[in-house]
């Protein structure tokens, strides 16, 4: 017998629609705030001989292209399951969180460049002109963090939330570099301050990076043992054993799970029993609603995998 079980999908859908009309109004609204501040800090970058000031620019430049992507993203994500994409375009999001965090990455690296360059050269620095420029970008910054942070929380929209959240850090890391040059007279501070930028996006990108890899290659979800998970499914009278057991998400926010399960040769209005409560067991505990799961009597040969055994008797269905 196999069951696949999707619970609760047209509430699902339903809510997910409301969420992500509000999530592209908040992404809308901070592409434009964004590209606003961009302009200035070109502007004013330019005219302080700020290295910071540009540095943050291209910071905000690569959170401008996430946030487009993290828009595109959700648009993909509201269109609805078709014959060619099953699962409709729930991995949309994941691609942008692999692209925004990968952009981190590059915008950090060319930071660094930058930096080292400009430790070099030297130069002055006009530290009033930078103090007041990062604190409007703090503030900029600040306000989209947390508009993007009462969001959905899934994979696109934390990746765009790092990217804000890493300008409003790092802005305010400006403002207090502005004062130590207007104290000291070191304009060094500017470029070293770039360095540490550099350094916060560079390891904001890694978890974001780590987790939209774990997805994209069909990993164990975080948070999610796979140890328990069969031990719960164990758990359940009637089950004589778990095997082919298989974790996954389709989408950050959406995960799917697998498996043979072995019981008695009982008929199916018995075994839709224990069905039952395995699905049951699977979404409480792990939140886990779309389930296949396949029922055996018979032991399933195991070579490359799992297989199935080559007895006529052997029976297939389908129940939910």
């Amino acid at each position: 017998m196999h069951d696949h079980a999707h619970h609760g999908h047209t509430h699902f859908h339903a809510a997910q629609g409301q969420d992500q009309s509000g999530v592209a109004r908040v992404l809308r609204l901070s592409l434009v705030l964004t590209l606003i501040y961009i302009v200035l800090l070109i502007v004013a970058g330019i005219r302080a001989h700020s290295l910071a000031l540009l540095s943050e620019a291209g910071h905000n430049a690569s959170d401008f292209i996430a946030l487009g992507l993290s828009w595109f993203a959700v648009y993909l994500e509201s269109r609805p399951a078709s014959a060619t994409k099953t699962f409709g375009w729930r991995r949309a999001g994941v691609l942008a969180a692999l692209a925004n965090s990968a952009s981190l990455v590059i915008v950090a690296f060319w930071i660094f460049y930058e930096a080292f360059h400009r430790m070099t050269l030297g130069g002055d620095v006009h530290a009033s002109t930078m103090i007041w420029v990062a604190a409007t970008g703090f503030v900029l910054n600040g306000v989209i963090a947390i508009m993007l942070y009462r969001t959905s929380r899934d994979v696109n929209m934390r990746s765009a939330f790092l990217h804000q959240m890493g300008d409003a850090l790092s802005t305010a890391a400006v403002v207090i570099g502005g004062v130590a040059i207007m104290m000291t007279g070191q304009p060094w501070i500017d470029p070293a301050l770039s360095i540490g930028i550099g350094a916060l996006i560079l390891w904001s990108s890694f978890g974001i990076l780590r987790e939209t890899l774990n997805i994209l290659l069909e990993g164990t979800p975080r948070g999610v043992s796979l140890e328990k998970v069969e031990a719960a499914i164990l758990s359940i009278p009637g089950v004589n054993y778990c095997h082919d057991l298989h974790v996954w998400s389709i989408g950050s926010e959406t995960h799917a799970v697998s498996c043979h399960v072995g019981i008695e040769d009982i008929p199916p209005s018995e075994s839709a029993c224990i069905l039952r409560d395995v699905n049951a067991k699977l979404l409480h505990d792990f939140g886990l609603g779309h389930t296949t799961i396949q029922f055996e009597y018979l032991a399933c040969n195991v070579a490359d995998g799992c297989v199935m055994p080559t007895v006529e008797s052997h029976s297939h269905g389908h129940g939910h």
